[in-house]
């Protein structure tokens, strides 16, 4: 059962991975835009248990480190989205309050979203890499999470309905 449950998350990474590449890279907004593959992998993190949020998150990690738009060494992407996933299901999952309040989660994907991409650039800075001017990194930053806010809302749903189709299995007496 846990095969079915990895291929078809693997799957669907892929697919929202692809999407992400193909279409939202290529759309330019103001403030950085969003990441719809961060939303939808955190929010598929934070409706599972801490387990599975850190394995989404090492997948989801990976895929972003193999991209053909990724700079830095593979592993940083990993690394972060590993930390991340775990702590938003940890958080989430033992909290009865938040797992039934949907403003709540779209507020902790957002904020998530905030802390991977603070956390990337400042693993990046103590790997040695050059990013730029400071003041645009905290403006993207920023601005990805505030579209983060606008656009969960739309994602959540989808996340959620997907993910109970692969992990609520029925069994036939």
């Amino acid at each position: 059962m846990l095969t079915r449950h990895s291929v078809l998350t693997g799957a669907l990474f892929l697919a929202v991975f692809g999407l992400q590449l193909a279409t939202v890279d290529q759309i330019h907004l103001p403030f950085g835009g969003f990441s719809i593959f961060l939303i939808f992998v955190l929010s598929w993190s934070a409706l599972s248990s801490p387990e599975v949020g850190a394995v989404a998150g090492f997948f989801a990690g990976f895929l972003l480190d193999i991209a053909p738009t990724a700079s830095g060494p593979i592993g940083e992407w990993t690394l972060i989205l590993t930390i991340v996933g775990f702590g938003i299901a940890f958080l989430r999952y033992g909290d009865d309050s938040l797992r039934t309040n949907p403003l709540s989660l779209v507020v902790m994907v957002a904020f998530s979203v905030v802390v991977s991409m603070s956390a990337f650039l400042l693993l990046t800075l103590l790997l040695g890499s050059e990013l730029g001017n400071a003041k645009q990194a905290a403006k993207t930053i920023l601005g990805n999470g505030l579209w983060t806010l606008a656009i969960a809302p739309f994602v959540l749903p989808i996340a959620s309905r997907l993910h109970r189709a692969v992990f609520e299995t029925r069994e036939i007496a």
